[in-house]
């Protein structure tokens, strides 16, 4: 059953914990077999314009935490700014994985960042390694997201569209995180900046590990001890039922490669690369929206079950 800390926190009186907007499970899951029974707990780490839980009910990681948890993985959900740099949004999740340690007792997590989370928990890995032990990212733009330069070569620094588009994008920020129950400092120009190939560059050179050497290629496995993986999709349209498909099938218009809608297929690489071309769009990698996606594609939460094994499998 999941438990959202603060609650745990003020029931524990271990008021340090509170109002992080952290979402743990309890310390095993009742389940029939130990597949996903991980020495250290998988952190989920979510994109641009995500958030734990909505109303506490509505999950951005669309009911995978539970099909981790099915079969013994520790899971925790956590939140950082919707809308802000990768540092920024970094230095929130640290916060958060320290707490998570002293709460279970765990010397090291696995994080596994979705989008723009995939930056995140590499920021961590670079900046404290020590706590980790796997980075895995999902659909991440480690090369800069070509929807992102397009934004900022038509929009003038300083000007009435990025005005607007900072003001449109901040307020959605807030408002996501109320309705998840944190509070969230937004920052929507650093984000755009953070994502697209300049401030890639810039940011893979002070945080290198994991990088491929070439274009589209794969990234050292391990480095620093840490396990680096990541896997995507290729495909911005997959289910007609699905409302966000024709959003994401406007933007791959401006890709020059194969993309998931949002992160081209090459830029999603790091590490030991799983998969780049799962029938899988943006939002389906994290089974979005409400599950629905390729009727011939892979289920996400298989996905990330498989991926949890493999950690296993890993001594991690």
């Amino acid at each position: 059953m999941k438990v959202r800390l603060r609650a745990l926190a003020l029931g524990a009186g271990l008021s340090v914990f509170a109002g992080l907007g952290l979402t743990p499970t309890d310390a095993k899951a009742w389940g029939t077999d130990n597949y996903t029974d991980t020495k250290y707990p998988i952190v989920l780490a979510h994109g641009m314009s995500g958030f734990d839980q909505l109303f506490g009910i509505y999950q951005y990681f669309y009911a995978i935490p539970s099909a981790l948890e099915s079969s013994g993985a520790d899971v925790y959900v956590t939140e950082v700014p919707q809308f802000n740099a990768t540092e920024a949004r970094g230095e929130v999740l640290l916060a958060q994985v320290e707490e998570i340690l002293a709460l279970t007792g765990a010397e090291k997590v696995n994080l596994i960042g979705h989008s723009h989370g995939g930056l995140d928990v590499r920021y961590v890995a670079s900046v404290a390694p020590e706590l980790v032990a796997s980075v895995t990212s999902v659909g991440s733009p480690h090369g800069g997201a070509e929807l992102a330069d397009f934004l900022r070569n038509n929009l003038s620094e300083g000007g009435f569209g990025e005005a607007v588009l900072s003001i449109f994008a901040n307020s959605l920020g807030d408002i996501l995180s109320l309705l998840s129950g944190t509070s969230n400092e937004q920052d929507s120009i650093a984000a755009l900046w953070s994502l697209s190939s300049m401030g890639a560059v810039e940011f893979n050179a002070a945080h290198p590990a994991g990088l491929p050497g070439s274009w589209c290629g794969e990234g050292q496995a391990v480095v620093d001890g840490i396990r680096y993986y990541s896997w995507s999709g290729d495909r911005a349209l997959t289910n007609a039922l699905d409302v966000s498909d024709p959003l994401l099938g406007l933007t791959t218009l401006v890709y020059d490669e194969d993309n998931d809608g949002l992160v081209g297929e090459c830029s999603s690489h790091l590490g030991a690369v799983i998969r780049d071309d799962y029938r899988l769009n943006h939002l389906d990698e994290v089974n979005q929206a409400f599950g629905l996606v390729h009727l011939f594609g892979p289920d996400p939460k298989s996905l990330f079950r498989a991926h949890a094994n493999r950690l296993k499998n890993e001594g991690l």
